[in-house]
């Protein structure tokens, strides 16, 4: 019998229409998890969601690979033309899954200047192109999400974005990258080479054929711009991050360290202090017992000070199909429902925030292993060339182990300006001793 509830539910019920852009692995997992999701939508939060297209390169091929992953999707969901979805006025909700700058970057913003919210995950097209993006947002009213973009499935833009937005933090930094963090922990547990592992990682499926953009630091550089951007409340772009990957890590050192009470990490790190900005990405020891050194394998997890959260600290799957999908699905739904868009608080400019002084002379401290020649009198000239930096040596470990007449010498400095420590190492007598590897600590 119909009754005045059911009239009343049917009246609040929202539907929608999405568009997806692309429908690779994330794709098919968040077509699949809207299937999952349907009944629950319905009856949570009396709403309707339904994929009504699907851009693909060729349609043949799209239908080919989703029925080997066992997706059902209609020949009649699938286009070649991006303007089928970007531009379809029946669309409400358009999701991009293509990864990638472009055509990415430019579809979703064609997508949003023709009245669209949109969804991605994708932190390069969003790094380099978030103003133009935010700019179409909001001149068209819609909204523009992207929670998954950085850290996967743990919900970090919406605590910097939302939940922290009135706290004045002046660091974040954490383990952004799940290939890297993979390579470094399984080098630390078996004492192998960064190529066997790396080789191990791509026969498993978690490194990509060619993985120069996750070891070479480039991800995680993109994920922090947008990461301190909103921590900071101004623009921090891709070209303000120093970057440095793994690939000359060795696993002597990461043995050192852990000799020595550290464990190495690829860290992004964004600190402010006043108007001075730092942001970097690079191998980094840290203390045994920090609470990132423990989190290992293929996990992400952020680490926040804020005036008045104090330390807090997100941990999860940083990246897999499903993780991933979730966290775009809860995007989906939060378009869906929303009322009004929330944006950045900041000015969302091309350029770097005029407010922020950007240094790449950081304080830090500094791991550094030499190859000196074993003879009187050595140790004594390497720690001249420190002290005329003013650079002071915390720790020292020497090894028995000689090589053509030569010992490792391993130093950790107590914290010093980036270029007094550079400068320290230039000091340093080729005939004396050779540096072989420097690499930063943070405590």
């Amino acid at each position: 019998m119909y009754s005045i509830r059911t009239a009343e539910y049917c009246t609040r019920m929202k539907s929608l229409s999405l568009g997806f852009l692309g429908c690779g692995n994330i794709g098919g997992g968040v077509y699949r998890l809207l299937h999952e999701m349907e009944e629950t939508l319905l009856q949570r939060d009396q709403l309707s969601l339904r994929v009504a297209k699907i851009l693909v390169k060729n349609v043949d091929e799209a239908l080919a690979i989703n029925a080997s992953k066992g997706l059902d999707v209609p020949r009649t969901l699938l286009t070649e033309h991006a303007e089928d979805v970007t531009q379809d006025p029946s669309i409400d909700i358009v999701c991009e899954f293509m990864g990638g700058e472009q055509p990415a970057a430019r579809f979703m913003e064609d997508a949003l200047r023709h009245g669209k919210h949109v969804v991605t995950a994708n932190k390069v097209a969003l790094a380099l192109n978030w103003s133009a993006l935010q700019r179409a947002a909001e001149e068209n009213h819609v909204g523009l999400w992207f929670e998954a973009s950085v850290g996967g499935v743990i919900p970090i833009i919406r605590v910097l974005n939302i939940n922290l937005e009135s706290d004045r933090i002046d660091r974040i930094f954490g383990i952004i990258n799940g290939t890297t963090n993979y390579i470094l922990t399984r080098m630390a547990q078996e004492g192998k080479d960064y190529n066997e592992v790396l080789a191990d990682a791509q026969r498993l499926g978690l490194a990509e054929p060619n993985p120069a953009t996750d070891v070479e630091g480039m991800d995680a550089a993109y994920k922090l711009s947008i990461l301190a951007s909103l921590a900071f409340h101004g623009r921090v772009t891709y070209s303000n991050v120093y970057r440095e990957g793994i690939t000359g890590i060795k696993a002597q050192d990461i043995a050192f360290g852990q000799e020595m009470g550290y464990t190495l990490k690829l860290l992004g790190i964004a600190k402010k202090q006043g108007s001075t900005v730092e942001t970097r990405v690079h191998p980094t020891f840290l203390p045994k017992d920090h609470p990132l050194a423990r989190v290992d394998g293929s996990l992400n997890a952020i680490f926040v000070h804020g005036m008045y959260c104090q330390d807090m600290m997100l941990q999860g799957r940083g990246a897999g199909d499903m993780p991933t999908a979730s966290a775009i699905c809860g995007d989906i739904v939060e378009a869906a429902l929303c009322e009004k868009p929330h944006y950045p608080t900041f000015a969302n400019t091309e350029m770097p925030s005029p407010d922020f002084a950007f240094t790449d002379n950081w304080i830090t401290r500094a791991y550094i292993r030499l190859s000196a020649v074993d003879a009187p009198g050595v140790l004594s000239r390497v720690s001249e060339c420190f002290a005329k930096e003013q650079v002071s040596i915390a720790s020292m470990l020497q090894k028995e182990d000689t090589k053509e007449g030569r010992v490792p010498l391993i130093f950790i400095t107590h914290p010093a300006h980036e270029q007094a420590i550079q400068r320290a190492i230039a000091h340093l007598d080729p005939s004396i001793c050779v540096l072989e590897q420097m690499i930063r600590v943070e405590e």
